[in-house]
């Protein structure tokens, strides 16, 4: 990644696309506090907001950090954040990076995904991407999320496998199935 790197913000047909913030506290701990939205996710519902500020500070530390990137996803029409996607890290030697994302459940179904992931992957599979050159995106998703896995489809990630017991949270090994994108095979939607 470039050094002082600004946060790079952007825009789709429906979706606005920029950095958390404080003010972003509430409605994030609403959509980390839904049982729905956790479920895949390898981290307990929230019970308390300094959580959801603690999950701010954490995505705002890794992009000042140049270890990975979370941009807040808001509705383009009235600003509401419905959700987060991002590069959880980066791996600059190797060329790769491992993608993440949550909706409010409440705007599942709408396509926001598909939307989102494909602005900021046709970001970092530019010729002028500002986090260096990247060639691999990896995603990785707990068995039985037909949801997540059928977004990534649509995107032209491969599912490569699954790895057995390659999670543990809430009290138990969960196998994954690992899905790659290469920077050829990607066409923006």
């Amino acid at each position: 990644m470039q050094t002082n790197l600004q946060f790079p913000n952007l825009d789709t047909a429906r979706l606005t696309l920029n950095t958390l913030t404080i003010d972003d506290n509430d409605r994030l701990f609403s959509i980390f506090s839904d049982q729905a939205v956790v479920k895949f996710y390898n981290i307990e519902a929230f019970t308390s907001k300094q959580q959801s500020l603690d999950l701010i500070d954490l995505f705002n530390q890794r992009f000042k950090q140049q270890e990975g990137i979370r941009w807040a996803i808001r509705l383009k029409e009235t600003g509401e954040l419905i959700g987060t996607c991002g590069f959880n890290s980066f791996n600059s030697k190797m060329h790769n990076a491992v993608i993440g994302y949550e909706f409010a459940s409440d705007h599942w179904g709408k396509g926001y995904a598909t939307e989102a992931l494909n602005a900021i992957i046709a970001l970092v599979y530019s010729d002028n991407s500002p986090f260096g050159e990247l060639y691999r995106i990896q995603a990785d998703t707990m068995l039985g999320n037909d949801a997540s896995e059928s977004v990534l489809k649509k995107l032209g990630f491969k599912q490569e496998g699954i790895r057995r017991a390659s999670g543990f949270w809430k009290n138990q090994y969960h196998d994954l199935t690992c899905f790659g994108l290469l920077k050829p095979e990607f066409t923006p939607r």
